[in-house]
């Protein structure tokens, strides 16, 4: 269902965002000996996010990473076409900047996301969480397979071979990534090298038919 999924993992997105962003650095012992280049998801893709849209001076566009807390808030993200602030409800202007908090559907080119759906207030969008999904931020769920000292390593590779990793952290025996997009290639090749539950991918933009 749609709601379903994009609540499971905008719960699991703010959480990420606020651990913080990864630095990185080159992979040193505990990982996977050899070079690594991920399978990369497929593009055009139809998508489904929940996120802030903010236009200033350049265009709308959709923030996935993190938000200055200011106000006017500052935020950058992919370009968004189609948008019309007058076909929606909720936005605030201050400064010449106009914002809002929407769950969006679009097309998905790898650059810029085109609206194709009627978007819909953040306030009044209501997911509903399903609760077989694991959550990689919940305390109960048992720990991942990864010693601190090896996710170190794990984790600066991670940030630097998956493409648009917007944050990355440490949590409970796993990493957490933050992605711009996946449809599961990129969970799939993370498992195929890291192994299972290793690192968890976690998309700000996901395939429409699965929200």
């Amino acid at each position: 269902m749609r709601n379903r999924t994009i609540g499971v993992l905008l719960a699991a997105s703010v959480a990420l965002l606020v651990a913080g962003c990864a630095g990185r650095g080159a992979p040193a012992g505990g990982a996977p000996d050899g070079a690594w280049t991920p399978a990369l998801p497929s593009v055009p893709a139809e998508v489904a996010a929940v996120g802030t849209v903010l236009e200033a001076d350049d265009g709308p566009v959709l923030c996935l990473g993190a938000i200055a807390e200011s106000y006017p808030p500052q935020c950058s993200g992919p370009g968004v076409i189609r948008w019309d602030w007058t076909a929606v409800d909720g936005e605030e202007t201050a400064s010449d900047v106009t914002w809002g908090a929407y769950a969006v559907w679009g097309d998905w080119d790898g650059e810029t996301f085109t609206v194709t759906g009627e978007p819909m207030l953040a306030a009044l969008y209501d997911p509903m969480v399903d609760p077989s999904a694991p959550n990689p931020w919940d305390p109960s769920l048992p720990p991942g397979p990864l010693p601190e000292p090896e996710a170190e390593v794990v984790q600066a590779e991670v940030v630097d071979a998956l493409p648009d990793v917007l944050g990355a952290a440490f949590v409970n025996g796993r990493v957490v990534a933050e992605v711009m997009f996946d449809d599961g290639t990129l969970q799939a090749s993370v498992d195929e090298r890291y192994g299972d539950d290793a690192v968890v991918v976690i998309p700000s933009l996901i395939p429409a038919d699965a929200g």
